[in-house]
């Protein structure tokens, strides 16, 4: 890969609201070859999304997420795309891996209580013939998403000490 491509796609998956003219002084390149590397890069699908990281607790907002590992049989002539497409297509799912280990397959989930999870699991992921066990991990706090920091680390306050 192209040096300047890797430059360009780095600047951005750290802020995708950098402009072609931000990212033109970055990297030396003009702001039209910037935006045209953009738009190839997002033709091709090397560029698929752009996201925004929102702290859903400082707006009031109280989503459960929870990690999912499953264990699971693969069908005849199926690999694992045929279940993670299945499982990937459910809204309450943002995300679904592939592991190495003891579990196959990982998806984070999210919900509006513990027990919207809950029956997730049960009535839509559980009863999947493929799927052979699930172990179900509630996330109970989040430092740290997509490389942005949403908590900052708390500071010490100390009494003063006299003599």
């Amino acid at each position: 890969m192209d040096e300047m491509i890797r430059h360009i796609l780095e600047i951005l998956e750290n802020d995708a609201r950098a402009s072609p003219e931000e990212i033109a002084v970055l990297t030396g390149m003009s702001a039209e070859e910037v935006s045209q590397t953009i738009a190839k890069l997002e033709e091709t699908g090397v560029i698929r999304h752009y996201k925004t990281i929102v702290d859903w607790d400082l707006v009031g907002e109280n989503y459960v997420y929870a990690v999912i590992e499953l264990k699971v049989t693969l069908e005849r002539n199926q690999g694992y795309q045929a279940i993670a497409e299945r499982i990937y297509k459910f809204p309450e799912v943002r995300s679904v891996r592939l592991l190495s280990g003891d579990y196959d397959i990982s998806l984070t989930v999210r919900g509006k209580s513990m027990k919207d999870v809950a029956f997730f699991v049960a009535e839509k992921i559980a009863t999947l013939d493929q799927v052979q066990s699930t172990s179900t991990h509630f996330v109970l706090k989040t430092y740290k998403e997509d490389g942005v920091i949403l908590h900052e680390p708390e500071t010490i306050k100390r009494l003063p000490v006299s003599f």
